[in-house]
């Protein structure tokens, strides 16, 4: 956790880490999914000097509750998608829609 972090993001991040741990996780991906979960937290918060876009504009990861693992109501949104096929270096996407993106990363 980054100094000065306060009491609560402190047990968000201890809380986060073991849940990941019981759910099979190992302890290094533990760790990074709970201080990148926190870190989002902090930014939406205005607790952070910097935020990335998707930190402050997605939705919260509490109320996203993992809906990227599953297609929850209505799935990824197109940013998310975009922002997956960007890492995957999708030849094409910046003209693709949501569906195509879709599609071409192999969703439902």
């Amino acid at each position: 956790m980054p100094r000065g972090s306060s009491p609560k993001r402190e047990r968000q991040y201890e809380h986060i880490k073991e849940s990941a741990e019981q759910r099979g996780e190992g302890t290094e991906r533990a760790k990074e999914i709970a201080a990148r979960t926190v870190n989002k937290e902090r930014a939406r918060a205005g607790e952070s000097k910097t935020a990335s876009k998707s930190s402050t504009q997605d939705m919260s990861s509490s109320k996203r509750g993992g809906q990227r693992s599953h297609s929850g109501s209505q799935g990824p949104t197109y940013d998310q998608l975009y922002a997956e096929a960007r890492r995957r270096n999708l030849h094409g996407r910046s003209s693709m829609d949501k569906s195509q993106l879709k599609r071409a990363l192999g969703e439902k």
